[in-house]
């Protein structure tokens, strides 16, 4: 029966809808075994929920993208790639720089920011909602509260999505990500550096200045670690609200009725993002290696074993949500994992909330209505991030 059951995160293909596939996957192997790229997958929400909350047993530090996974720890500064304690100390640090209070003082921020890029498209019968707008939006929001200098902005974006190319047969690790990668580090490491020796009010001065406790005392971050923290924040925060905010666009074009309920009644916002969250993931993927064996439907994960949590197939999950393949805006639900659960929970969750909840506001506002122009629209496809690149609207 599961013969001619396959999935792997670099089949472009099935990417387009991988849904029947991981509907597939839960029914008849909800602990799935790809033994040509040697990985095992979990797509039902309750596992995948049990792991998230399990670093001792599902452990980040040998990676959590499939291609760069490997049998020793990696040696970073970036917190995804940590267990607790070590997570823990820097995530408390990182933590600072997305307090309530700091968040929520970006709105009328974020406000501007969507006037200046929606108000000129205004009689221009139609753009790119991701290129003009998705993406440009949480680049910028991000940039100012990290600190990169407003003229570095559009090429750090562009560099990001550079950062996320993969190549048939090689997945990310090809020229071109790793170009990008290490000028992304350069690049943070200088500006690291230059805080040292001028103070900012911003986050990259907080990274330099910081320290943290260890067995052997107390410490600062070295550069690379400050650089590499400066990364993932910029990389994360850009890449997927650019592609939350595209999913958003696409579904409520292809549902008018719920676009002009939303239209009419900006309190129904909020719920819009969690239930664009739960229906189409933005980061679908994620990778984690097993400290020990483990006994799940009967199967066991062997230690050692690369694991990838499928939380875009969590939250199409009907044990969890019924009617699960529905996009409903008015759905009542408690939770879903589409930013993570326990220590890895997203950092920048409420800012990326909160952009997606100002920027579809600022859009319907300007424009209840729009048509997706599906034969140019172009798709990004990553192991790890899924959505739209380009994405034309016609106004």
């Amino acid at each position: 029966m599961t013969d001619d059951l396959y999935w792997d995160p670099f089949d472009k293909i099935v990417d387009v809808n991988p849904y029947p596939v991981w509907r597939r996957m839960r029914d008849e192997m909800p602990v799935y075994r790809n033994d040509k790229l040697d990985f095992y997958a979990l797509s039902r929400h309750k596992d995948v929920d049990d792991a998230h909350i399990d670093p001792a047993t599902f452990s980040s530090a040998h990676g959590t993208v499939l291609e760069l996974m490997g049998p020793e720890p990696f040696e970073t500064g970036q917190i995804i790639f940590m267990d607790p304690p070590t997570h823990t100390l820097l995530r408390v640090l990182v933590s600072r720089a997305f307090t309530p209070r700091r968040v929520s003082a970006l709105e009328g921020h974020i406000r501007q920011i969507c006037a200046d890029l929606l108000d000129p498209q205004i009689g221009a019968g139609g753009f790119d909602f991701v290129q003009d707008f998705a993406a440009q939006l949480p680049s910028l929001v991000i940039s100012q509260l990290i600190g990169v200098n407003p003229e570095d902005r559009e090429e750090i974006r562009q560099t990001i999505d550079q950062t996320f190319h993969i190549e048939e047969g090689k997945g990310m690790i090809n020229d071109v990500s790793f170009a990008a990668q290490i000028k992304m580090h350069t690049y943070f490491s200088e500006q690291i550096d230059i805080r040292r020796r001028e103070p900012r009010d911003d986050m990259m001065t907080g990274l330099a200045q910081a320290e943290i406790t260890t067995d052997e005392g107390p410490r600062s971050l070295t550069t690379s670690e400050a650089a590499d923290f400066t990364n993932l924040l910029v990389a994360a925060g850009t890449e997927t609200v650019a592609r939350l905010l595209g999913w958003a666009c696409d579904l409520l074009d292809s549902h008018p009725d719920q676009r002009a309920d939303l239209a009419a009644d900006s309190s129904l916002l909020p719920n819009t993002i969690e239930e664009t969250l739960r229906y189409e993931a933005p980061s679908p993927v994620q990778g984690r290696t097993t400290t020990r064996d483990v006994e799940l439907h009967g199967t066991t994960i062997p230690a050692g074993s690369r694991v990838l949590l499928l939380t875009a197939s969590a939250g199409r999950d009907e044990r969890a949500y019924p009617d699960a393949d529905t996009y409903d805006i008015r759905r009542n639900f408690d939770s879903h994992v589409s930013f993570g659960r326990g220590p890895h929970f997203c950092l920048g969750a409420a800012l990326a909330r909160m952009e997606g909840r100002i920027a579809l506001e600022e859009a319907l506002r300007r424009f209840p209505n729009w048509e997706v122009d599906r034969d140019r629209a172009v798709r990004l496809h990553t192991s790890t991030v899924r959505g739209y690149e380009k994405l034309p609207v016609i106004v």
